[in-house]
């Protein structure tokens, strides 16, 4: 640090002087001007990513090592980087290593959810690599913890939020049979993460409502530069975010294996839920309820979803036996009707 300030002193230049331009030094210690100035973040990613790949370190400074990744993609330009970095193979190929283990596997997630979420970019760039499979296979409970199951819950959430196109990948790879397998689930974290996930892929946006796109006030209606940016594919193309469509067919579609749909699921899990917990020692969540009958408002009452006979049935036995006051805190009295009335 001295020897910085002497040569700053030595070379710098009085006002109104003509001296020339000092030369650059050649023997600064590259570590030191990393030490004054910090390493770019770009340098400081892919350092971590090579620590937690790295088979011959200890389980621990692996994972301290994608956790100092996960805060930096908290930076949308530095999670947008990481398809320029070519990271995203050897961050995804860790979920599926046999030596990865489920701590290490656990934080992987967090970081791909992190870097995913609110970031139309990265989801796009994500998705061209085909890599939703693996994140499914983390949702089985033969193989990972509850834990991690709800990470793998999350980083589906930032991938499948806000983007039509996700959505579609995700129900033409057939995933949603994996996903209805979470309303089962042992652990109710994960079970409450799924209904709220379907929800909000469920919930229309202003151009599903009106059905006249051009009638949105948007920079591409209006003509306005569209600036590359982390959010150019939906300021170009506002039905981008629109997963609500997709997401209906997908909860009407009926299984080939026994003719259910995931709207009867959703059903069973609200009207007959599976007891949870490690020994099977709880039936009954509020907030899990909650979600689902969110779901089934959103479904009704903004989708015009309708019901079968045989599902309404089955709901107005249970609603008969709730109320918004005592049993679902979080819905209005005129919510409450509103569902009922689609079950006549």
């Amino acid at each position: 640090m001295d020897s910085l300030l002497r040569w700053g002193i030595e070379h710098s230049v009085p006002a109104g002087g003509n001296a020339p331009p000092p030369a650059p030094r050649g023997d600064l210690d590259p570590a030191i001007i990393d030490h004054i100035l910090g390493k770019p973040d770009a340098q400081l990613m892919k350092e971590a990513l090579e620590v937690a790949i790295d088979t011959t370190k200890d389980e621990d400074t692996r994972i301290a090592a994608m956790d100092n990744l996960e805060m930096l993609v908290e930076n949308i330009d530095n999670a947008n980087d990481l398809q320029k970095l070519k990271m995203w193979e050897p961050l995804q190929s860790l979920l599926s290593l046999p030596s990865t283990t489920d701590l290490l596997r656990f934080q992987t997630l967090w970081t791909i959810g992190t870097a995913l979420q609110n970031n139309p970019a990265a989801q796009l760039s994500y998705l061209s690599l085909n890599l939703i499979p693996s994140i499914l296979a983390c949702l089985s409970p033969s193989s990972n913890s509850a834990k991690t199951r709800s990470k793998a819950m999350y980083a589906l959430s930032g991938l499948l939020k806000h983007n039509a196109a996700a959505v579609k990948n995700f129900s033409d790879a057939d995933a949603w049979d994996t996903f209805r397998s979470s309303l089962v689930d042992s652990d109710i974290n994960l079970r409450r993460k799924a209904a709220f996930l379907l929800n909000s892929l469920l919930i229309p946006t202003s151009e599903d409502r009106l059905n006249t796109p051009t009638s949105v006030h948007t920079p591409s209606s209006t003509n306005a530069p569209v600036h590359p940016n982390s959010h150019a594919s939906i300021l170009s193309n506002p039905s981008s975010a629109s997963t609500s469509p997709t997401t209906m067919a997908a909860l009407q579609r009926e299984s080939p294996l026994d003719g259910s749909s995931l709207l009867d699921a959703f059903i069973s899990a609200l009207v007959e839920p599976v007891p949870f917990g490690l020994d099977g020692e709880s039936e009954k969540d509020a907030e899990f309820q909650d979600n689902i009958v969110r779901l089934l408002h959103t479904y009704s009452a903004l989708c015009g979803g309708k019901f079968s006979d045989a599902q309404k049935h089955t709901l107005s036995n249970f609603f008969n036996t709730v109320t918004p006051a005592d049993d679902l805190s979080n819905f209005s009295r005129e919510e409450f009707d509103e569902l009922k009335s689609a079950l006549r």
